[in-house]
């Protein structure tokens, strides 16, 4: 970029730097891993299945954007969001694919509301009626990932665990799932298999980044 470059198309510039980092599935994936808390680059590359030195390269991307941030623990680097803005900017994104892309709707439609049509529960309606003690709040992610931080009073029940522990839920309550996001599969699928078990299930409107975001209460 010039000096010379009058200062609008400067910034401009600096803008293009933060797409083009954006502008990639890879790094997409891990800034939603790293919404939900810090992680180490080899947690990244277990999560992501992509190799150490693309994950290595796309972190570096990243934080050339200023969009995380990382620190030495020892012999391992730890990456996190540099600021909670970059959910914003992923939800922008996201905004705008589910409104202008047939192609989205379509994936949608076919991966996440075919196993839950009904409308999702906004998250200030979810503290209320957990403040009341009128649900169950079900965490879905794994244990690590609750570990970093959740919504008060919620259960972690791993997917992969549901069912094996299906006995610890109150029959007589509403049980609300959560998980990583609006486009995570795993509340989809919680509440599918919550309701085939004969529990009233519903799904958290976003994820744990979300609530963190607009600054609700976490443990």
């Amino acid at each position: 970029m010039s000096d010379t470059a009058a200062p609008k198309q400067q910034l401009f510039e600096h803008l293009a730097l933060i797409a083009r980092a954006l502008g990639h599935a890879g790094r997409l994936e891990l800034l939603d891993y790293l919404a939900q808390g810090e992680r180490s680059v080899e947690a990244l590359v277990g999560l992501s299945g992509l190799s150490v030195a693309n994950t290595s390269k796309h972190l570096q991307q990243l934080k050339a954007a200023g969009l995380v941030a990382a620190r030495r623990d020892g012999k391992y680097v730890r990456y996190r969001l540099a600021d909670d803005r970059v959910l914003d900017a992923v939800a922008a994104l996201r905004g705008i694919a589910e409104a202008r892309s047939g192609a989205v709707g379509a994936l949608l439609e076919h991966y996440l509301t075919r196993r839950d049509a009904l409308e999702p529960l906004p998250a200030a309606e979810l503290l209320a009626r957990a403040r009341d003690g009128l649900v169950t709040v079900l965490d879905v992610r794994p244990a690590e990932e609750f570990a970093q931080g959740h919504v008060p009073g919620a259960i972690n029940m791993p997917l992969e665990r549901l069912e094996a522990r299906l006995a610890e839920l109150p029959a007589d309550r509403q049980v609300v799932a959560y998980c990583r996001g609006p486009w995570c599969v795993l509340s989809f699928e919680a509440v599918a298999r919550l309701r085939a078990a004969g529990f009233d299930a519903r799904r958290l409107e976003d994820g744990l980044p979300e609530w963190r975001r607009a600054g609700l209460p976490l443990a």
